[in-house]
């Protein structure tokens, strides 16, 4: 092990940078605190409907007070299952600020999935989108919740939209019964009006502010528990890796508050800045040009796909994209080729910025690592940020790599989650206790660091093929097929093999207007065989239109793994 506090990263930063303190406060308190000397400032901008500050601050007061109508005391569970509004936002803090717990889940969720995550929170009031109420009726008289509050997109669109969504849209949803039971949002937040009593209450930092729920990718989908500390803690390293948010900054939020890197990074941290967040319910790669030419935000928070739809925008070719001021790359890694590709694009079109990726996970409440302070090597998430401690293991023997060594990234950190929720033995799995006397999160993700201490992703653990005792990485060949100018995306998996215990295939996109062929195949194979050992071969290539996505938009691998199992 590395001698304490002596890590290879710290020469990044001054001795100030490297101190964070984070108060003993409630997310609301937080907020508040950083926000009061910009009250009549916008905070959020909801197609083209500006609420200031100071409003916003009036509505989470009067949710407060209308959670408090309902029951609703300190430690209790209130469900937000909603898209990006401003609706989301305000039951959020309003949840935070009367000492409640936030479980945040995906509107596309099945309703088996919505029964399984109420009742494993023991959640007492649900706030959910109108189009999801035809999956809530069927499932919900077997949960505890107590009461259902149903909430459109249109409810806080200027009057123009919201009376078109309804005239359109709105004519032809399910909708329930009136009664005490379902209540509308404005009849809900009106219920605040005739509650009297104080909503202040002495939330701490140790206190459980939100429950999270993990994409599945990796096998079973965990609820993961964090704590108030936690994501001020991130607002608190976001001095360093996010500095050029000013006041009056907009910040365009197309990832959603039920993942962690929307509601951290693309909810908290700016409306603790004075920037104003443009909050995007629906998101349609096709209609992004539409989005920027619109808002001209100064900030971008999204995952690889957002960012080559915008390479691949023909109706940005003459946009001045000069108001970027950064991008953020998370939930996925960007080839150094994808990274470079984007950095030059926004260089041609009279920006500044530069896409900077980071590492992270819903477990340690976003990003951990980022591409700060000139550490934005092309390839790499960065350097861990201040308060992280970061150590690459060797999975089979537990010892520390040396620098460029790949093995397994452990995490220490203020930003870690508190636990699992009802899963003990998993927790204990991941949180282990290290000779330095720190716990650690064991990430399941395997990288390595260099020798100025930047961090470089590999891949998932169990996403390694072993085949002829060769470890294979299928996202080292799929970022070797996507350098390819006739592949538009790649996803490789591996299968059972009767005596190379496993081999390698490889779905293929190809790039628009490039028809399969005879040729075609034949030069990617050559290309593949040119470019990578004979032990990362793909045995076969499949050719697909499009990609299955799990529901934080990445591709799903496990799916395109069953389809082979059941061939």
């Amino acid at each position: 092990m590395q001698k304490k506090d002596n890590f290879l990263w710290e020469h990044y930063y001054t001795k100030k940078e490297l101190k964070v303190n984070i108060p003993d406060l409630s997310l609301y308190d937080y907020m508040i605190k950083q926000s009061k000397k910009f009250q009549n400032n916008y905070a959020l901008n909801y197609f083209g409907r500006k609420i200031t500050y100071k409003v916003f601050w009036e509505y989470i007061d009067k949710c407060a007070k209308s959670l408090k109508a309902l029951g609703i005391n300190k430690g209790d569970v209130v469900t937000i299952c909603l898209p990006n509004t401003p609706e989301a936002a305000i039951s959020f803090f309003a949840i935070n600020k009367i000492g409640a717990i936030a479980e945040m889940i995906h509107p596309l969720s099945a309703e088996e999935e919505i029964k399984d995550y109420l009742i494993s929170t023991n959640s007492k009031v649900l706030i959910a989108l109108n189009q999801c109420y035809s999956k809530i009726k069927n499932i919900i008289k077997k949960t505890k919740v107590e009461r259902v509050v149903i909430s459109s997109p249109s409810d806080s669109m200027p009057i123009f939209l919201n009376a078109m969504y309804n005239v359109t849209l709105g004519r032809k949803e399910d909708k329930p019964v009136k009664n005490s039971f379902y209540l509308f949002w404005k009849e809900f937040i009106n219920l605040g009006n005739n509650y009297r009593k104080d909503t202040t209450i002495k939330v701490r930092k140790e206190d459980i502010a939100v429950i999270l729920h993990s994409g599945g990718t990796t096998g079973t989908p965990k609820s993961i528990v964090l704590k108030n500390k936690s994501i001020i803690g991130v607002n608190e390293q976001a001095k360093v890796f996010f500095p050029d948010v000013s006041i009056g900054d907009s910040l365009l939020l197309i990832i959603p508050m039920f993942h962690c890197l929307g509601l951290v990074v693309g909810l908290f941290i700016p409306l603790c800045r004075g920037a104003v967040v443009i909050c995007i319910p629906q998101f349609n790669a096709k209609k992004f040009d539409k989005l920027l030419t619109k808002y001209k935000p100064n900030f971008l928070l999204g995952v690889p796909t957002l960012f080559e739809a915008m390479l691949n925008n023909k109706n940005l070719e003459r946009e001045n994209l000069s108001y970027l001021k950064c991008l953020v790359c998370g939930g996925d890694s960007l080839t150094p080729e994808k990274n470079k590709a984007i950095n030059d694009f926004l260089a041609s079109h009279h920006s500044k910025a530069k896409i900077i990726q980071g590492y992270g996970m819903t477990e340690t409440c976003g990003p951990v690592t980022f591409g700060t302070k000139g550490s934005d090597k092309l390839g790499s998430v960065g350097i861990p940020l201040p308060g992280n401690v970061v150590r690459i293991i060797e999975p089979k023997t537990k010892n520390e790599c040396k620098p460029k060594e790949v093995g397994e990234i452990y995490i220490s950190s203020f930003v870690v989650m508190d636990s699992y929720l009802n899963n003990l033995d998993a927790t204990k799995k991941v949180l282990q206790k290290f000779p330095d006397g720190r716990k650690y999160i064991a990430t399941g993700d395997l990288g390595y660091m260099d020798e100025d201490g930047v961090i470089f992703y590999v891949q998932r653990i169990k996403r390694i093929i072993i085949s002829s005792g060769y470890n294979i990485y299928p996202e080292y060949i799929e970022r070797v097929l996507k350098n390819h100018p006739l592949i538009k995306d790649a996803c490789v998996v591996g299968i059972p093999h009767p005596y190379k215990k496993e081999i390698a295939k490889a779905f293929i996109i190809l790039e628009d207007g490039i028809e399969e062929s005879y040729t075609v195949k034949k030069e990617i194979m050559d290309y593949a065989t040119a470019n990578l050992a004979h032990y990362m071969l793909p045995r076969e290539y499949i050719y697909k239109k499009e990609f299955p996505k799990t529901k934080m938009a990445k591709t799903d691998y496990l799916a395109l793994q069953k389809e082979l199992m059941n061939k």
